[in-house]
């Protein structure tokens, strides 16, 4: 094309998505026997990079707006009441969900000797350094010393966890459009500090019942949330399992104890009082 003096390219599939870079991110560390890496390090690479997107995802559709959090995605839906908004949005979430727990079923189809062939090569390296999952969770709201506890120091990965802990969460986001609806949340729940773990409360518990007998859009959004907790519960079973059958009872890399560990993080939700409420119906 040349009117106009115009002399960019024209954007191809490939330019637009990067192709070239992408496909050039996969690197294999491990050589077997002939020189060569080992032929499953590479599904190992592309599951865990294919995750990596998935949870900037995740967190673009949570928290909108990276260089204005809060102001986009669900937690924007909720702050401006738009509680149909953020029900749609919530829907793309646990698709997103379902596929991250479809993935283990692909990385299950390596045996244990098939990852041990490689798996020296990762030296410290450890799913829990991964900065995204951690700011994924300081977002939903969790607020626990631990989430920086495996932070890579100058990774600007683990500053955006870091400040997602000084956010409102959520949970907070979910609070404040219930109040706007006109639910009655306990003064003191409202008041708690951002930074601070949320406690299961009772009164909030209370109001969440008259909240889903008398608020319909209110409840739908509610559920929804109820739906998000399990998915990241089935999520974190399956990927479990997936490292108990691959490694059993070892240490797992960078030194954790592995599937132990990852066991004791399950049935823990991420907003309990929704779960409480339930036996107040």
């Amino acid at each position: 094309m040349t009117e106009g003096n115009s002399t960019s390219a024209a954007v191809t599939y490939s330019s637009y998505l990067k192709v070239g870079e992408l496909l050039n991110l996969q690197e294999p560390r491990s050589a077997g026997r002939d020189g060569r890496a080992e032929h499953d390090e590479l599904l190992f690479i592309t599951i865990h990079q294919v995750y990596e997107i998935w949870f900037k995802q995740l967190l673009h559709e949570l928290r909108g707006d990276e260089t204005a959090p809060g102001t986009g995605g669900v937690q924007g839906a909720l702050a401006a009441g738009q509680g149909y908004a953020a029900l749609a949005l919530l829907g793309r979430v646990l698709k997103i969900l379902k596929t991250l727990v479809a993935q283990v079923d692909v990385l299950e189809t390596m045996t244990p000797l098939q990852f041990g062939s490689f798996r020296a090569r990762l030296d410290s390296a450890s799913g829990f350094q991964s900065g995204q999952f951690r700011e994924l969770e300081a977002v939903l709201g969790r607020r626990d010393a631990r989430l920086l506890a495996t932070a890579v120091p100058g990774d600007p990965v683990w500053e955006r966890v870091a400040a997602a802990a000084q956010r409102p969460s959520l949970w907070h986001s979910f609070l404040g459009y219930a109040a706007g609806r006109g639910v009655a949340v306990p003064a003191d729940v409202g008041k708690r500090p951002v930074t601070e773990p949320g406690e299961p409360d009772e009164s909030l518990q209370e109001a969440l019942v008259a909240m889903y007998r008398e608020d319909g859009e209110a409840a739908l959004v509610a559920e929804r949330l109820v739906d998000l907790d399990e998915g990241l519960q089935e999520w974190r079973y399956r990927h479990m399992k997936m490292v108990e059958r691959t490694i059993g009872s070892k240490q797992g890399t960078g030194g954790s104890s592995g599937a132990a560990y990852l066991a004791s993080t399950l049935f823990t939700p991420v907003f309990p009082d929704l779960w409480a409420a339930r036996a107040r119906f």
